[in-house]
């Protein structure tokens, strides 16, 4: 059903004010269906995602009901076996910056938690010595010895407060083996003999019941050298080698960083080697909880690797499995069933089309909005697995391959043409209407723009006020606040972190300016913002700095569906690297659907069809209904020959007006929640937003 654009109009925000002038003053998991198919994705995760990978977690907590194991994705078996319930920690070796040790654990617990508000996120770790327990502190991995060497003096500043006297210091991963040994308990008696003044030494498994003692981490080669010779004159008993950084091996830590009320020790398993990868699996078909992400239950498997220096994790699900998930948290699992089988037929088609890609180097998917939102197990609803089934195997093809499936939020009554997103174009995403999104807006009240006594403005429920019967001069009406403290809010919608303007009760009064939706999804405002906001906003994603204050902010270019593609400041362009980028170069706009009202500007018109913009500054002449006045500050209101109402003031901010959520570009999810509803199935929704698509069972 591919249906044509038919004039997409436009509000009255961006048709400028025609103006006379007022003054004023638990998890259920659900059956896993037998017909999955036996295509897995890789889901990444901890990504930062700039132009190269950088993790954002130094380790990662697991645990699972049944028992479990680790081991490398080459090998034979798992080297690490581990009980139902039990946690266990894993990172990558690599360059990393010793922050500090002491004895004492109120210094270690104080520099930790220091160290988790910063960017160089801490690892504590405990050891056993002739005196007692130390503690170790380490940041890190980082990407390269330059990296470490630069983070040295910002974490040298965050732990001040505790060194005393200590100077922190990188550590590389080359070391230097004192043999090799049969078992842990060996290992560690060779351990215990060992004193090396300024180099940690450590029990490492090198394969399964196989065990060594390193000693290092140097940061180079040469330190490797170094240490080896000292090594050898101190303990000329042993038999000292340099480790090779091929292979793979795991480094054994007693961690002590999950709880820093009182030090709680975890099996930590550290890999190591250049190009080593860990799978760790569960058994009995149960499921792997992961702690950093916010304690979320995973199906698959979880692979651990080194990449670009930093920690690498990555789910290996089965798709059907992980579209089980995606559907869930992509849409709520209470929506139609034809909605949630055409949402799983994209997401499906989105993670084939991208999982041959790779291009977030480690994985072709990641589990944020980035890709598909991915949250694991406790998504899962009998409604989305149904969907998932029902559609099982199939995709949207076009051309004779697999359409990427791109969808959104809500595209605010129209989708957007390719074009208007990513400066590419592709026939598949063509602008069609999408009347159905306004089901977003069926269960929320309308709010009231309002004039305060005091001469501020902001927005009251409707729920909370009756019509008064009453009006201005102007012609403007009244309401009357009916319940005790009604919030007057900076914009039409409930921000408990945002205080409000005022605060009315029962019998108070407010002028009307006028009647809108609640901000949603579908329809929204954003602001007002100052130029000093937007030149923030601005800063690092325009290929031009502006560097004055910005007094006129104007679209100059609009694509197919009404969406801004160009938007100049001061009569200059702001170049950002493509259209969809106004959402967060503008202070993080819903969508690209959206005018611009600037606050202390207007337009009159002369009878003669003469128009002429006038700024809001004390002293200007207003025409009021008792004469020419001369305005000396405040709020102003303009008003049309409509009688719609705008308020003026001198502040010169910018308010955004628009509709939609997300980049708009496909399938609008509110769009087909709409459409099922008004009994479209899934295939008539996907072939009307995805245009000249068949949908085939691969």
């Amino acid at each position: 059903m591919r249906s044509t654009l038919s004039g997409f109009k436009w509000s009255r925000w961006g048709k400028g004010i025609i103006a006379g002038i007022l003054l004023a003053g638990a998890i259920q998991l659900p059956a896993m269906a037998d017909s999955a198919t036996g295509t897995h994705v890789r889901v990444a995760m901890y990504l930062d995602l700039g132009s190269t990978y950088k993790s954002t977690i130094p380790a990662v907590t697991l645990k699972a009901d049944s028992s479990w194991g680790a081991g490398p994705r080459t090998g034979a078996g798992d080297w690490i076996q581990l009980a139902p319930g039990q946690s266990a920690r894993f990172s990558v070796d690599g360059y990393k910056v010793k922050a500090l040790e002491s004895a004492d654990w109120k210094t270690v617990s104080a520099a930790v938690k220091k160290l988790q508000g910063t960017t160089d996120k801490p690892v504590a770790f405990a050891r056993n010595s002739a005196g007692g327990t130390i503690y170790e502190v380490y940041t890190g991995p980082y990407a390269n010895a330059s990296e470490a060497q630069k983070a040295v003096d910002r974490v040298a500043g965050s732990v001040s407060a505790w060194l005393k006297g200590q100077n922190p210091s990188v550590h590389g991963n080359y070391y230097v083996s004192a043999g090799s040994f049969g078992s842990q308990g060996e290992a560690q008696a060779v351990l215990g003999t060992l004193s090396t003044s300024g180099s940690g030494a450590f029990v490492v498994m090198t394969g399964p019941q196989q065990y060594a003692v390193w000693v290092g981490g140097a940061a180079s080669e040469a330190e490797q050298g170094v240490l080896q010779a000292q090594l050898a004159q101190t303990f000329p008993q042993m038999s000292w080698s340099p480790v090779s950084q091929t292979g793979t091996a795991i480094i054994l830590h007693s961690d002590v960083t999950l709880n820093l009320d009182t030090p709680s020790p975890v099996d930590h398993y550290e890999l190591s080697g250049n190009d080593a990868t860990l799978l760790i699996r569960d058994g009995d078909d149960s499921l792997l909880q992961l702690v950093e992400r916010s304690g979320r239950k995973y199906r698959g498997d979880f692979e651990i690797s080194r990449y670009n220096g930093q920690l690498a994790l990555v789910n290996e699900v089965q798709l059907e499995q992980y579209l089980y998930s995606v559907l869930g948290a992509e849409m709520s699992s209470s929506w139609p069933q034809e909605s949630l089988k055409a949402q799983a037929v994209a997401a499906r088609s989105y993670a084939l089309y991208n999982v041959s890609l790779n291009k977030y180097k480690v994985a072709g998917l990641v589990d944020t909005t980035l890709s598909q939102v991915y949250n694991g197990a406790e998504k899962e609803a009998d409604s989305t697995v149904l969907a998932v089934d029902s559609t099982a195997g199939e995709v949207m093809m076009a051309d004779g391959k697999v359409v990427e499936g791109i969808f959104s939020s809500n595209s605010g009554g129209v989708t957007a043409d390719s074009t208007e997103a990513w400066n590419s174009f592709n026939p598949v995403y063509s602008s069609v209407p999408s009347k159905e999104d306004e089901v977003t807006q069926a269960s929320l009240k309308s709010w009231y723009h309002v004039l305060l006594s005091n001469g501020a403005t902001g927005y009251v429920r409707e729920d909370n006020t009756a019509m008064s019967g009453g009006s201005t001069a102007a012609g403007l009406s009244k309401l009357t606040v009916s319940t005790s403290s009604v919030m007057v809010r900076p914009l039409p919608l409930i921000q408990s972190d945002v205080d409000p303007v005022a605060k009315l009760n029962p019998g108070d009064q407010a002028i009307v300016l006028d009647k809108v939706d609640e901000s949603s999804a579908y329809s929204w405002i954003r602001g007002p913002y100052s130029s000093a906001e937007l030149l923030k906003s601005l800063k690092g994603k325009t290929a031009t700095e502006f560097s004055s204050p910005i007094m006129n902010l104007e679209i100059t270019q609009r694509g197919p569906s009404g969406r801004v593609t160009q938007v100049k400041a001061n009569g200059q362009i702001l170049d950002v690297k493509y259209p969809d980028a106004f959402r967060s170069a503008l202070n993080g706009l819903p969508s690209t659907l959206f005018d611009i009202a600037t606050t202390g500007r207007y337009t009159v018109q002369s009878a003669g069809g003469v128009t002429t913009n006038g700024t809001a500054a004390s002293g200007t002449p207003v025409l009021t209904s008792s004469g020419v006045k001369t305005w000396t500050g405040g709020n102003m209101v303009v008003m049309d020959g409509n009688n719609v109402a705008r308020v003026i003031d001198q502040s010169n901010e910018f308010l955004f007006v628009g509709k939609g959520f997300g980049h708009g570009i496909g399938m609008s999810q509110w769009g087909a929640k709409g459409m099922a509803e008004a009994g479209y199935d899934y295939r008539q929704i996907l072939q009307h937003y995805y245009q000249n698509v068949t949908i085939v069972k691969e």
